[in-house]
């Protein structure tokens, strides 16, 4: 240390003389001294008026955002990956979870790339001199805005569906992504244009005090404001619900959980009402948890941080608050653990700044216990079990399957040996037959081939010329009636409404002819099954 950084000031100060503007300037700690100089605390200004702990504790709060930014990844690649029926995923939930990705990388990358905070010995670093500082306090912000805008949005959905039976759709979901993304990309914009940001205290850059109340802290509490009074609006409808549900002694709806007719739901009945709004907030209550757990994290943060920044103002502008604290680290020789209990009048005190941290860091954790399911668990298990046997290949031959399916006698499956009597591969499609299903008939009935296979079994099919199509043979046969209406056909006219029918394709006898013939005698050969019960 140099005699001009100390010319005129008291140890540990600095003469403000002996550096450049570079920086934040006005972030520096300085008071005048009654050498008629200007003296500064040395940088960072927490080094002095916190602990040594509380170093550790910022780097504890930021290993726990890392803990939250793997949850929310992993909500993320999960909703991205598994199917819906196992993480139950949406746009809701997926744009929550993305702002507190974004909100815990502010934590995240200034663990990984440890920053410089000071631009020199009594100035910090600002979003100009330090990229590092720049990227943390924009993710930071951007989490902290989307946080407030989708907990706002989820709490208005819930609204309309409860209180007034609106049915949110594609509308409502164009809607939250322009307010959703758009909200937060302003506040950014606002935020750094207007304000800045630097190192305040740990190693993750805030907005500084100039103009924050109106582009950051005031809009945030506007909007959680508005999100806790729709949210509990919402608890007073069910409130109210709930009470004209126990006055209501109907009998027509103690066994009803639906309205009386589809289409009136503002006619239910307060029983019926209670059991839909039940049913909604059974659906609902993680969403809910998450609502009022984000808004009361942004509302201790924004109040702290506000108390911060008019503690610091104040003690620049009247330099008497800090007065005893200057006197006792002056006359310590800059020990300052003889000086922390009179720095209180400098900054908020550490327990409340490792709470705001900790809140900050841990949301990630709790999206992933209220948001995720057991299911996510069970689809990942399936995903990697059945990954390696989707490409596996197995050859077998025909015979030791058929001896497989004779054992199960639950197997339908029937396999064909081909003419050559070769392995079969599973790769190549067998000759599997089951039982044909009328769709598939009908999709393969106007086939010219089926048409003529059923030609050649219906010639073969014995001596009372009856068509029996072969339904377990190589391919299945079935034979088209001359008078189907399977398919749509033109309106035909008055003239062409006569019945006109060909008797060979009945059992009817033809034109003119006598009467059918009596049956056989128990002697005889064969006997008409159709015919046996005519009187």
């Amino acid at each position: 240390m140099s005699a001009n950084e100390t010319f005129g000031c008291f140890h540990p100060f600095l003469n403000v003389k002996a550096f450049t503007d570079g920086g934040h300037v006005d972030g520096r700690l300085c008071a005048n001294f009654p050498t008629n100089e200007v003296c500064c605390l040395p940088c960072p200004v927490s080094k002095w008026i916190y602990p040594d702990s509380f170093e550790t504790m910022t780097t504890t709060a930021n290993w726990v955002a890392v803990v939250g930014t793997v949850s929310c990844l992993f909500l993320l690649i999960s909703w991205a990956v598994l199917p819906v029926d196992k993480t139950f995923r949406h746009y809701l939930s997926i744009s929550l979870t993305t702002g507190v990705l974004f909100m815990s990388l502010g934590f995240v990358i200034p663990l990984a790339s440890e920053p410089e905070q000071c631009f020199d010995k009594i100035t910090p670093n600002s979003m100009e001199t330090s990229s590092i500082c720049a990227s943390s306090a924009m993710f930071l912000i951007l989490g902290g805005w989307a946080g407030v805008a989708w907990v706002f949005l989820r709490a208005l959905s819930l609204h309309l569906q409860i209180c007034w039976q609106l049915v949110v759709g594609r509308n409502f979901m164009w809607f939250a992504q322009v307010v959703g993304w758009g909200i937060p990309a302003v506040g950014v914009v606002l935020a750094f244009v207007l304000s800045g940001v630097s190192f305040r205290f740990g190693q993750t850059c805030h907005i500084n005090h100039k103009n924050s109340l109106a582009d950051l802290w005031i809009p945030l509490l506007v909007f959680s404001g508005m999100t806790l009074i729709i949210q509990f609006a919402t608890f007073g409808y069910c409130i109210k619900v709930y009470l004209a549900s126990l006055a209501d002694n109907s009998a027509s709806t103690e066994g009803s959980n639906l309205p009386s007719y589809t289409n009136s739901i503002r006619t239910m009945t307060p029983k019926q009402a209670y059991r839909r709004v039940r049913r909604v907030i059974q659906l609902q209550w993680r969403g809910i948890a998450i609502i009022l757990i984000i808004v009361a994290d942004v509302i201790f943060f924004s109040i702290v941080f506000v108390f911060q920044d008019t503690t610091v103002e104040a003690v620049k502008h009247d330099q008497s608050i800090a007065e005893e604290w200057t006197k006792c680290i002056v006359l310590s020789g800059g020990d300052k653990a003889k000086c922390l209990h009179l720095a209180g009048s400098l900054a908020v005190d550490m327990p409340t700044v490792g709470a705001v941290l900790f809140l900050l860091g841990i949301n990630g954790i709790w999206l992933l216990l209220l948001l995720g399911r057991w299911t996510m668990f069970e689809g990942w298990r399936d995903l990697f079990t059945s990954a390696p046997n989707r490409g596996k290949r197995e050859f077998v031959s025909v015979d030791a399957r058929l001896d497989d399916l004779k054992k199960d006698t639950r197997s339908y499956e029937m396999l064909s040996r081909d003419d050559s009597g070769k392995m079969m591969d599973e790769s190549v499609t067998p000759s599997v037959v089951t039982p044909i299903s009328p769709a598939l008939v009908r999709s393969q009935m106007g086939s010219p081939t089926m048409q003529q296979n059923y030609s050649s079994s219906s010639q073969s099919g014995g001596n009372d010329g009856r068509r029996t199509p072969d339904f377990f043979g190589q391919t299945a046969r079935y034979h088209a009636p001359a008078r189907s209406f399977s398919s749509p056909r033109a309106p035909q006219s008055p003239q062409q409404h006569t019945v006109t029918w060909d008797p060979s394709e009945t059992y009817a006898p033809p034109r003119g002819a006598a009467s059918p013939p009596p049956p056989p005698r128990n002697g005889d050969r064969y006997v008409n099954p159709l015919g046996m019960n005519r009187i």
